[in-house]
């Protein structure tokens, strides 16, 4: 039998106690090592992430009016292309620096709202310059030239060294790519003179690529630039050239692959060239092919129509609340129109990609 005095008792206890705690002790540095949240989240892109700024142009890609917000705040129709909100929202509050991306154009901006970041999206557009031309919408590059305007009107509310952190230290978003597939390439006839589909891959890689490139040079290091959808699945391709059954097209799917293994190797390279640049690739085809594939899971009920009307065509502006129905329930369906995820669908998706890619898009 082993007597241990109550001394070294206490002392014994009070040992056990410090070796408990201490992968704890280091957790807990380690989460204090974490870097900050960045200041501001700034988008740039097409509809998915365009919260309005087609509202003030002269063009057919709008959605600033009812069904469209149907889910909102105060159920308002902002020019967000979906039922609800966006992934530049659910993006922004995942990082903790607000809950709404407002637009850049058309809305009064408070100097808050300024300085924690906007989106120049606009819906419609894409990396090829010709996307945008065919619907009269604001181009990428055009978008580059309102950041500069955005930079101005940063400097002047806190400064230059501030503004300078702003821009550096910011995370940004770009997500384009969808039209240039789905509207200029297979859609018309345009690009089909110039380009066979690799080589018009090929072209649009490389306009990512130099946009990333130009946006390094305004100052941006931490840029986040999404892959393609499976288009051949989003329903109003389903019902353009899915059949009768309107299946997911395979050629499509497989053109939209090949653009994003592309795209990843490019920006895996811009990575290892730009100085202190994080150039970061995201996948968003997978984890949407799986809710459309796997609707039930996630507690969907439908994902081969969207929400308004037949669900089969209807976007922008016939999907409209005086000509359509549109479903009681948004939340069971993965499209809100047939080409938008609705709110819920984002929100799913959003958080996938936060757990897949974690601090990365900080």
């Amino acid at each position: 039998m082993i007597i241990i005095s109550q001394k070294r008792a206490v002392t014994f206890r009070l040992l056990s106690i410090v070796v408990f705690l201490h992968p704890l002790h280091d957790w807990a540095i380690a989460a204090s090592q974490k870097s900050p949240s960045p200041p501001a989240v700034i988008v740039f892109g097409d509809s998915i992430v365009d919260p309005g700024n087609n509202n003030v142009i002269l063009t057919i890609a709008k959605c600033n009016y009812p069904p469209y917000g149907k889910d909102f705040v105060g159920h308002k129709a902002t020019g967000r292309f979906s039922n609800g909100k966006i992934p530049s929202d659910f993006i922004a509050s995942q990082l903790g620096i607000k809950q709404y991306v407002p637009a850049y154009l058309g809305t009064e901006l408070s100097a808050h709202d300024l300085i924690t970041g906007v989106s120049f999206a606009s819906g419609g557009c894409g990396f090829d310059p010709l996307t945008s031309q065919l619907v009269s919408v604001i181009s990428l590059e055009e978008q580059l030239n309102l950041f500069m305007e955005y930079k101005q009107k940063v400097k002047a509310i806190v400064g230059e060294n501030r503004a300078e952190y702003i821009t550096s230290n910011s995370a940004y978003f770009i997500i384009a790519g969808t039209n240039d597939l789905a509207s200029t390439y297979f859609a018309t006839p345009f690009r089909k003179f110039e380009f066979d589909l690799p080589s018009y891959i090929n072209f649009t890689v490389q306009s990512a690529s130099t946009l990333v490139q130009k946006l390094y040079h305004l100052g941006a290091r931490k840029i986040s630039i999404a892959g393609a959808p499976p288009i051949g699945c989003l329903p109003s391709q389903r019902t353009l050239v899915g059949g009768i059954e309107r299946i997911c097209s395979a050629t499509y799917n497989q053109a939209a692959t090949s653009f994003n293994s592309q795209l990843s190797k490019e920006m895996q390279r811009l990575n290892n060239i730009l100085h202190k640049a994080k150039v970061l690739y995201i996948d968003i085809y997978t984890p949407l092919l799986d809710l459309i594939l796997h609707p039930s899971k996630y507690g969907f009920v439908e994902s081969k129509r969207g929400c308004c009307g037949t669900g089969t065509f209807e976007v922008t502006q016939t999907c409209n609340s005086l000509t359509t129905f549109v479903c009681e329930d948004a939340s069971k369906y993965v499209f809100w129109d047939s080409y938008h995820p609705t709110e819920r669908a984002y929100d799913i998706l959003v958080r996938k990609l936060a757990q897949k890619y974690g601090a990365s898009l900080n």
